[in-house]
């Protein structure tokens, strides 16, 4: 029996919802604005992966790091100061913007600092929902917030397409705004008192204690490391304004609306878990939507046609979106609470992280053999991933009901 949405949303929970709608909504904003614009400078795919690796080098080094911050200091005050440095990243792309600087690498030297606030943002905010939430109500609240963060993802790209034409600065100053609000409505969240478990040991301790829980706990390891190589391969998104542009040609409207295609069939499949969670056989449904997320991988791949590439794209991130609940559930529910920063970095720097560096392998990859062979060799590749994890996690495939779930 799930708990009616009134008895859910408190104020703090409504805050924490907002605040992740502008940061998630800025985010994306922004991610499509650089994108387009790199690509505009250089008329070069390799570039759009060096976007990826530039924020996945800074999001590797410190997230481990940052997971450990979350757990030593009050989360609220780590995710504001992140979303203030995220603004300000906002502002510097505004000011080299209307410069009119064409060279790319005070671009990159951004996203590196993009990047690091990031890596700590990540971690204090996954692991601060199990505070303000009871646990009987966290896997429909991770519903919710997912459904917030898919809605934000979907507005974000085509907002961001549509305000191209407006100009980057435009669209970057819009960027501040949010990340700004953002930090300002997490502060705003009165934390409720709790006895917090003091922390031993040295820095690199506490982080090794972390990973090695990840480590025990078999299901947990094998649904972080399939959505590592899942995202890590399907990473098809990072190459749309190729597509946009020489494929499809629907010009930056059309980019924005394809690159918010996944985060629509993420927002549905959302909807459709709050009101309906998974319930039994978690697990392998989560194995069953990952090899559904490959094959229109592939689809998207081999696809001329506007209209089916935005099919296969809202398919897979409505497939994705199950796996992310699962994967959630399973890193909060399975985890106690003075070790979920740590463990929500681990989580993170497999999939957060993997999500740059998966736009790296696609850039890459799309260099060596062609953009569309690059997509469908990943799309494979997912498929192969699917079927090595579900013989080699066996307690991942037998996951039957999330609520049973104990630390």
């Amino acid at each position: 029996m799930t708990a009616p949405l009134s008895a859910i949303l408190s104020r703090n929970l409504k805050l924490f919802l907002v605040s992740r709608f502008a940061g998630v909504m800025a985010m994306q904003v922004q991610s499509t604005a650089v994108g387009w614009q790199i690509f505009k400078l250089t008329d070069d795919v390799f570039a759009l992966g060096l976007v990826g690796l530039a924020q996945f080098v800074p999001m590797f080094a410190f997230t481990l790091y940052a997971g450990d911050v979350a757990d030593r200091y009050e989360r609220r005050r780590v995710l504001s100061a992140s979303y203030t440095v995220e603004a300000a990243c906002a502002a510097i792309f505004m000011a080299l913007t209307l410069s009119g600087v064409t060279d790319t690498w005070p671009y990159f030297a951004t996203l590196v600092l993009f990047g690091a606030a990031r890596a700590f943002s990540a971690p204090a905010s996954q692991s601060f929902l199990p505070q303000i939430v009871p646990a009987s109500d966290l896997p429909q609240a991770i519903s919710i917030s997912s459904t917030v963060f898919q809605v934000a993802v979907i507005a974000g790209p085509a907002v961001g397409g549509a305000l191209l034409l407006l100009g980057a600065g435009v669209t970057y100053a819009i960027c501040f705004v949010l990340f700004a609000t953002g930090s300002a409505l997490i502060y705003a969240i009165r934390m409720i008192a709790q006895q917090r478990r003091e922390i031993v040991g040295s820095l690199y301790e506490r982080v090794a204690e972390g990973v090695a829980y990840v480590r025990r706990r078999q299901e947990l390891f094998g649904a972080i490391s399939l959505d590592l190589f899942a995202v890590l391969l399907g990473g098809a998104t990072a190459l749309l304004p190729y597509f946009a542009e020489n494929i499809l040609k629907v010009g930056p409207l059309g980019f924005g609306i394809l690159k918010a295609g996944p985060a629509v069939g993420a927002a549905i499949m959302s909807v459709v878990l709050t009101v309906r969670p998974i319930g039994r056989y978690a697990g392998a449904k989560m194995f069953v939507c990952v090899a559904i997320f490959g094959a229109a991988t592939i689809v998207f791949g081999l696809s001329e046609s506007f209209y089916l590439s935005l099919a296969a794209l809202i398919t897979l991130g409505a497939a994705d979106m199950v796996s992310v609940n699962v994967r959630h559930s399973l890193t909060q529910l399975a985890t106690p609470d003075h070790m979920r920063g740590r463990v929500s970095a681990v989580s993170m720097l497999f999939i957060g992280a993997s999500n740059e560096l998966g736009e790296f392998e696609s850039g890459v990859t799309a260099a060596w053999w062609g953009t569309v062979p690059a997509v469908v060799v990943g799309g494979v590749g997912t498929l192969a991933v699917v079927g090595l994890w579900a013989y080699w996690f066996p307690a991942l495939r037998k996951v039957d009901r999330l609520s049973d779930l104990k630390p």
